[in-house]
């Protein structure tokens, strides 16, 4: 049986096969927390019900040994899953010697160079199953919605948006690319089967080591025919809703685990509010307020709290560490201390984080010009305005991929869309209304310096029974980030590709 199945077997005898995540022992008695992928369960040995191999062989357990327990379930609803596991009998399958993950605190970098045995923890488990429910819910929402799931090539012999930030790899003696969307090759898709999606890996060369970016990360690309920019925004709510609502209903103990506080994704099940580039911009600049909130003003009482907290945190760790070094305290006291005083060093680096980065966010909205695109800061201010993704659409067509319609009340500007999620995650989906006027669609293709011999294949799709239609991309790995309210996006993703990791 696997241990999210032992919910159907109170009062009865089960065999658990996985691994000691967590081991502590009494007199006489030793607490294993097996984890076998699905969750984890605390297991009871002693030698009254497992015998005195038993016991013997629970005692000899190390940390990621491999074991088979066989027991009876009890429920408690104290115990992680509400269920324990009484054990009978203890077979111990694989040693595990010095696991090099202890429970003391590890620098990123180590981790992630042990990425291979870190997806073992259980934040990282509970990581990858919420990531595991997205895709679920992606697939289901699309699925019962009449879309058809195709495939994109990942090599390529053309740019999508552009050259700059292309893998180039030889393919039998001519150049080929590394795909950085398979949205082109979705277009024609859309063009035989109405309504597509695909799903799959893509590539940027971006030397960029921000928490955003990744090289190698997964996009889910709907394209559909005779969709306006509108009901494209439709489809992307009505995604996001999806899955917002699938994780909340069927993830409740993995979000617990990481500690995610989930009244920010309950708040996202309303209506997206949608702007026009413009508000967006007045919004950035502190020209235009949200609900009684100023962009910029909000900052500037942000970092006041920061700074006041950070000097009270000082003076708290200094007190405590104080403390401990004046001796005359009891084991159990100077763990406590000393637990409070990690914790508070923890504290002390986001808000030095804060410190650093809230006052470069104010300098960069109150610079923004007119007719630029978003940059991480810009898409942090006005996000934390809000507590709900937001869309933002009618961007200056410069900024914008050269397959966007013009909007034709101004031409300034492109039917494009992005949406932005909340807690200053920012951009999640980007996508709009594709252009279908071929002219149009040539002088971008010249305008961009792409090689107009590339794209014949594509602009066929405007020759031949061209349709108004429209489509988005999906970063997986930046939705699961948002969901999990992590800090950086290299733990949304199994074994992350990006600029300066290529191993394990």
């Amino acid at each position: 049986m696997y241990i999210e199945e032992l919910h159907r077997a109170a009062g009865k005898s089960v065999t658990l096969k996985g691994w000691v995540s967590n081991k502590r022992e009494g007199k006489g008695i030793v607490f294993v927390i097996l984890r076998d992928g699905t969750g984890f369960c605390q297991c009871v040995v002693t030698e009254e019900t497992a015998g005195a191999e038993g016991l013997i062989n629970a005692q000899n357990l190390t940390l990621e040994s491999s074991v088979i327990l066989t027991g009876n379930v009890v429920a408690d609803e104290k115990q992680i899953g509400g269920h324990e596991l009484h054990v009978t009998h203890v077979v111990p399958v694989g040693e595990s010697e010095n696991y090099p993950i202890a429970k003391k605190e590890h620098g990123v970098e180590f981790l992630m160079d042990q990425r291979h045995l870190w997806l073992r923890s259980t934040r990282q488990w509970a990581i990858m199953r919420i990531r595991n429910r997205i895709i679920y819910s992606i697939h289901r929402y699309f699925q019962d919605q009449g879309f058809v799931q195709m495939d994109a090539p990942i090599f390529t012999g053309n740019a999508c948006e552009g050259t700059s930030t292309l893998f180039e790899t030889d393919f039998y003696g001519e150049p080929a690319y590394l795909s950085q969307s398979g949205q082109l090759y979705g277009e024609a898709m859309a063009m035989a089967m109405g309504r597509i999606y695909t799903f799959g890996p893509t590539f940027r060369a971006e030397k960029s080591k921000t928490r955003r970016h990744l090289s190698e990360f997964w996009m889910i690309e709907p394209e559909m025919a005779f969709y306006d920019i509108f009901q494209n925004m439709d489809c992307i709510e009505g995604m996001l809703h999806a899955i917002i609502q699938d994780v909340l209903e069927n993830c409740t103990q993995e979000l617990k685990t990481i500690g995610r506080d989930t009244a920010v994704l309950e708040s996202s099940l309303k209506q997206f509010p949608r702007l026009t580039y413009d508000e967006a911009v007045r919004i950035i600049k502190g020209e235009q307020d949200v609900n009684g909130k100023n962009g910029i003003g909000s900052l500037e009482e942000e970092l006041s709290r920061v700074l006041t907290r950070l000097k009270e945190v000082d003076a708290e760790i200094e007190d405590r560490e104080a403390k401990i070094a004046g001796g005359g305290m009891k084991k159990g006291e100077i763990n406590f201390f000393q637990s409070k005083v990690d914790a508070l060093k923890q504290e002390k680096g986001d808000l030095e984080e804060d410190a650093r980065n809230i006052p470069q966010w104010i300098k960069s909205a109150r610079e923004f010009e007119y007719g630029n695109d978003f940059g991480g800061s810009d898409e942090t201010v006005i996000t934390r305005l809000f507590d709900s993704p937001i869309m933002v659409y009618d961007w200056p067509h410069a900024v914008k991929a050269f397959y966007l319609k013009r909007n034709p009340e101004n031409p300034e500007f492109a039917r494009g869309v992005d949406v932005l999620a909340p807690e200053g995650y920012g951009e999640i989906v980007g996508g709009g209304e594709r252009e279908t006027n071929l002219q149009l669609l040539k002088e971008k293709i010249v305008e961009h310096e792409l090689p107009m011999s590339a794209f014949e294949w594509y602009l066929d799709l405007r020759r031949f029974g061209a349709v108004p239609h429209s489509g988005f991309g999906l970063g997986l790995e930046r939705m699961v980030t948002w969901i999990c309210g992590l800090k950086h996006v290299r733990e949304s993703i199994p074994f992350p590709r990006m600029y300066g990791r290529l191993t394990p």
